[in-house]
């Protein structure tokens, strides 16, 4: 499928018939229209592949500097991408990322001080909405009489649309709702987070409680199945009292432990999860976002996740740890940093400490380069590789490299939460977290040790740079609050707590202008 799926790009493209929900013209241009598409059962996979393609994608040609983009108005270079929009708003604010760059916006992402005009954030938004457009056309339009299969097709782009509208709820809390089933041209009404949350729930439980999804392990590489659908609903009841104000940590446990149960095994080798070939002998992830170097050209997803913090000096001077990066043409961006309080929480020895520089600290200067640790957790280059014989991957300026969207690390370290806070034995739970340290090399732990404390700074340890921490930390309202600081938290060196409302993002104010049915989110 990783394959199949971009050298059908130039065929599906144009397919979908979209209804933008703003006043932005987001649609591309149709040259093929949806009811001859969907007449076929291939076309209508091809369609499918057009939902999926949306992640890993920005318009029908890439990469950065082409105009027909999915999104007009958007920089395609910086703020069209999903993985790079979203990375910024879960990373940046937060002690795992820091940009060094000036660019308009990224202070204010650095510094948790958000606004209604941020391209990124624009960016951001604009892209989940298109992918949610996308899903819902697909659904409107595929026909199951062509075959039983074009059913788990329209699970899986319903599973896609939960996915999206969780990360619309999660970032903006009260974002517009559309569905398949709502007129074409017609402004979307606003809904909240404990309304979302109700109806992505329903929806994922439809699609995996009465079989419309694959069976775990059953479907194409790159695709949703039942495993996916139980890991996301994992994830939501983990953040349900976020949402929704009531706590779920029984379900949470339920769904990670489903998933656990599917015979998922950690890799061997911690460092080989981010690399050119981890669409190849992986046994932990679930549900990745793919790439491929020779088809999805863009400057976002792992190509700026690797190219983002390297720096050419850095490839030679720690070239015994880092080896290479897998990214020569257009490379070495050297912008992002981690924060010293994110390094400070691995022990000696750890493998998942994929950081080198010359000092940890930001210091009073954090936007000088050698300030801050680089990070080569993604890399351009297959497992294998050595100092003296570095194996690339298929092409020299984008990554191979696939973004684990879902694996069982994760789902380890839902359960160890929630079954700490829900109360419930921690005899499996300890086991679940040994299992991740020892791989990592790091020292084991006792039942005592398995505070919710502990789980937040075993999830850095494990999950950085993986889009999770800031999610993670208002759980623990730690976020803005000033119970917890970092170095340059709100935009000071020591670090200090900002207002609660910047817990959510703005909606862009673009959208606001041009629908009258949204009401902003508080304190913006």
């Amino acid at each position: 499928m990783k394959k199949y799926i971009y050298q059908i790009i130039a065929i599906v493209a144009p397919v979908l018939m979209l209804a933008s929900c703003t006043d932005l013209d987001i649609s591309p241009e149709n040259t093929s229209s949806s009811e001859i598409v969907f007449e076929t059962f291939e076309g209508t996979k091809s369609a499918l592949a057009k939902v999926y393609l949306a992640y890993t994608t920005t318009g029908n040609e890439g990469p950065g500097g082409k105009t027909d983009l999915d999104i007009p108005g958007i920089d395609e270079g910086s703020n069209a991408d999903f993985l790079r929009t979203w990375f910024n708003h879960q990373e940046l604010p937060t002690e795992e990322a820091h940009c060094l760059w000036q660019d308009a916006g990224i202070p204010e992402l650095n510094d948790i001080n958000f606004t209604t005009d941020d391209k990124f954030t624009m960016g951001l938004y604009y892209r989940i909405m298109i992918q949610i457009m996308y899903a819902n056309e697909f659904i409107r339009n595929a026909k199951e009489e062509l075959g039983a299969e074009v059913k788990n097709f329209k699970a899986e782009a319903r599973f896609i649309r939960a996915f999206d509208y969780w990360v619309l709820m999660d970032i903006f809390g009260n974002p517009p709702f559309v569905t398949e089933n709502d007129k074409l041209g017609v402004l979307p009404n606003q809904t909240n987070r404990a309304e979302l949350f109700k109806y992505i729930e329903s929806e994922l439980l439809d699609i995996t409680n009465n079989g419309l999804l694959k069976a775990p392990k059953t479907n194409e590489y790159g695709r949703a199945d039942q495993a996916a659908a139980w890991a996301l609903l994992a994830r939501l009841y983990l953040n349900a009292e976020v949402y929704t104000g009531t706590a779920y940590w029984k379900d949470a446990a339920k769904y990670s432990q489903k998933v656990i149960n599917e015979n998922y095994t950690l890799k061997g080798n911690y460092e080989e999860l981010f690399l050119a070939d981890n669409d190849k002998n992986n046994p932990e992830i679930i549900l990745p976002i793919t790439y491929d170097g020779k088809y999805s050209r863009l400057n976002g997803g792992t190509t700026f996740l690797i190219n983002c913090t390297f720096n050419g000096d850095y490839k030679t001077t720690y070239k015994s740890k880092v080896i290479e990066s897998g990214i020569y043409d257009n490379s070495n961006w050297s912008g992002y940093r981690i924060r010293k309080n994110l390094s400070d929480k691995f022990e000696a020895g750890d493998k998942r400490y994929l950081f080198v520089g010359e000092n940890p600290s930001l210091g009073n200067e954090p936007s000088t380069f050698t300030n801050g640790l680089m990070v080569y957790k993604y890399r351009n280059i297959k497992s294998g590789s050595t100092e003296d014989n570095v194996i690339d991957g298929s092409d020299r300026t984008f990554a191979d490299t696939d973004f684990p969207l879902f694996r069982l690390a994760e789902q380890y370290l839902i359960y160890a939460e929630a079954v700490v806070r829900g109360g419930d034995s921690k005899t499996d739970a300890v086991g679940y977290i040994n299992q991740l340290r020892g791989r990592a090399s790091a020292s084991t732990i006792s039942e005592a040790d398995l505070t919710t404390d502990f789980i937040l700074d075993e999830r850095a340890r494990e999950l950085y740079w993986e889009c999770f921490r800031r999610t993670d930390l208002i759980r623990y309202n730690r976020f803005t609050s000033s119970g917890y600081i970092w170095e340059w938290k709100g935009g000071v060196q020591n670090g200090r707590g900002v207002d609660a409302h910047f817990n959510i993002y703005p909606i862009p104010a673009s959208d606001m202008d041009s629908n009258s049915n949204l009401k902003q989110n508080a304190g913006y």
